[in-house]
């Protein structure tokens, strides 16, 4: 797994993170004092059964969704003590997020979808590299062209060049490979983990497919909103087979 980076600082961190939905006798508990650590330029899956809190994890790492208890860091940066506006504004220029669905705008270009986080920033594009994310995603000769005119797959490219135009400390997957054929959803994790060992971007992916997380240097495992293992230099088989004993399945 590659490095810790800048002065050692986790890109993400989790202390004793809680997340509890409803009060009461309704209360729900998606995440239950989570701690963990997650290396600047490295690549995670996180996994586990339906309704582990993997949704959950992310969303409030990502400052998405606030905790009820412990804290949530990108960086050096605690999320928890965080205005909405400070926390949109840590989103738009340190995160990066590819979803399922590609959230794409019809009526854009690929280029401009691509650059619309550097707009809402009120950022302006450096030419350079715009030019080198669009070649490093294999649509430089589809930047003129409508998300209607291209296959998923490459939609979901164009998604990915969007996380990556801010050159963001973190990229956020929420099964981004979920809607798309076999093949093409390797291409996709294949440009994912180029992302992570060519230019030392870190993700974070939560997926349900043993081999979506073989692409991953770790897989960190969640059941019933606990940390229960964790994995290093996974095989979708070791991987397949851990899921079998967490939570429900055990």
């Amino acid at each position: 797994m590659a490095g810790a980076g800048k002065a050692g600082v986790a890109a993400v961190r989790l202390r004793a993170a809680s997340k509890v939905y409803g009060r009461g006798a309704s209360a729900v508990t998606a995440l239950d004092a989570v701690t963990l650590e997650i290396p600047r330029g490295s690549f995670t899956a996180v996994m586990g059964p339906s309704g582990s809190g993997k949704s959950t994890f992310l969303h409030c790492a990502a400052g998405l969704d606030g905790l009820t208890s412990g804290s949530a860091f990108i960086g050096g940066t605690d999320l928890s003590g965080m205005n909405e506006t400070q926390l949109t504004k840590l989103r738009r220029e340190r995160i990066g997020f590819v979803f399922q669905s590609f959230n794409l705008v019809q009526a854009l270009t690929v280029e401009q979808n691509m650059m619309l986080p550097l707009r809402w920033a009120k950022q302006k594009p450096d030419a350079a590299w715009r030019e080198e994310i669009l070649r490093r995603v294999g649509l430089a000769d589809r930047a003129g062209r409508r998300p209607s005119e291209l296959s998923g797959g490459q939609q979901q490219r164009v998604a990915i060049a969007r996380a990556l135009v801010t050159r963001p400390d973190v990229i956020f997957g929420d099964e981004p490979t979920g809607a798309l054929d076999t093949v093409t959803a390797k291409e996709i994790l294949a440009l994912l983990r180029s992302c992570v060992d060519e230019t030392g971007q870190t993700v974070v992916m939560v997926t349900h497919d043993p081999g979506a997380a073989s692409y991953a240097d770790t897989v960190v495992f969640l059941a019933d909103g606990r940390l229960s293992s964790r994995m290093d230099n996974p095989t979708a088989d070791r991987v397949a087979e851990r899921m079998t004993h967490l939570g429900a399945w055990a």
